[in-house]
């Protein structure tokens, strides 16, 4: 499960490296459920709360230390799925991306 978290994490950097040149039409996700604390959609109001940069540093942690990813994403609150699911949020705007890229690469 590490090893497909930190494989998850290295192409989710190469698709926001790839796709900083394209611009998103518009923003459509939305939150079907409603928010509670055991809902998906409080664990990604939780994920959306940390910085491109943060999340960077902590892919690069993860990407480090495997073995210890779960405790690294409950540190900030996080599971893997929504990590990933920050990741990809982060992947989707190309001034996020060009964030979270040298962050990653500095905590490497």
């Amino acid at each position: 499960m590490r090893k497909q978290l930190t494989i998850i994490a290295a192409f989710l950097v190469v698709l926001a490296a790839g796709c900083k040149n394209q611009q998103t039409a518009s923003n459509t996700s939305s939150q079907p459920y409603a928010k509670s604390s055991s809902s998906p959609a409080a664990t990604t109001a939780q994920a959306s709360t940390l910085s491109p940069e943060e999340l960077g540093t902590l892919g690069a942690a993860i990407k480090k230390q495997p073995n210890d990813a779960d405790k690294l994403l409950a540190d900030k609150g996080l599971n893997e799925q929504s990590f990933a699911a920050a990741i990809r949020k982060v992947s989707e705007n190309p001034d996020s991306a060009k964030r979270y890229t040298p962050a990653y690469k500095e905590a490497s």
